[in-house]
């Protein structure tokens, strides 16, 4: 069965860095047999900005946002996915707020018995993947460090793709170290046999 990649772009350009290092990575995992599926966290309708911290998703037994909007199915494609890319811009030392509003809404996909102190959730055993790029050379790594942090805590394989020096918007593309990169890197998770 085909690896089921779900890529979520958090870029608020279709056409940059970003897109770019994601088309890269997609085109590796569709020649290796994996299906990969894209969606534009920029572009989503949200009713709130993040997690509002009502906890009521708790209190459900699917693992599900109680918020209707469209980061709703978004959560349960993750749930799903084989291999879930969180692909951002750096932006002051940080991804972009376009993908930090899901992230901060995975809470949903956890489960925590306080007394027990117990965690459940559909997402161990997945691998995160985080793809970046940045104008210079620093900030990478503390964009990387929550993701790695979150893979740790949720019991997911953890890998990474940071290009430092990757110029203005588009420039990349003139980068072929980081092409043959992202389309190996792509090609890798699609073959990695599932945990």
């Amino acid at each position: 069965m085909a690896k089921n990649i779900l890529v979520l772009s958090g870029s608020p350009k279709k056409d940059g860095n970003t897109a770019t290092l994601v088309d890269w990575l997609c085109q590796g995992a569709r020649n290796s047999g994996a299906q990969c599926e894209v969606i534009q966290t920029a572009f989503l309708k949200y009713k709130t900005l993040g997690c509002t911290s009502c906890r009521a998703c708790q209190k459900l037994a699917a693992y599900e946002c109680v918020i209707c909007d469209e980061a709703q199915p978004v959560l349960k494609k993750m749930a799903e996915a084989d291999v879930i890319v969180m692909a951002t811009p750096l932006y002051f030392f940080g991804p972009s707020a376009q993908l930090k509003i899901i992230l901060d809404r995975m809470f949903s996909l956890y489960k925590w018995d306080n007394v027990a102190g117990t965690m459940v959730t559909p997402l161990k055993g997945k691998t995160l993947v985080v793809l970046a790029s940045a104008f210079e050379d620093i900030g990478l790594d503390a964009l990387a460090k929550p993701f790695e942090l979150t893979a740790t805590y949720t019991g997911m394989k953890f890998v990474s793709l940071l290009i430092a020096n990757a110029g203005t918007s588009g420039h990349i593309a003139d980068l072929a170290d980081a092409r043959n990169k992202a389309m190996t890197l792509g090609a890798d998770i699609a073959q990695e046999k599932r945990t």
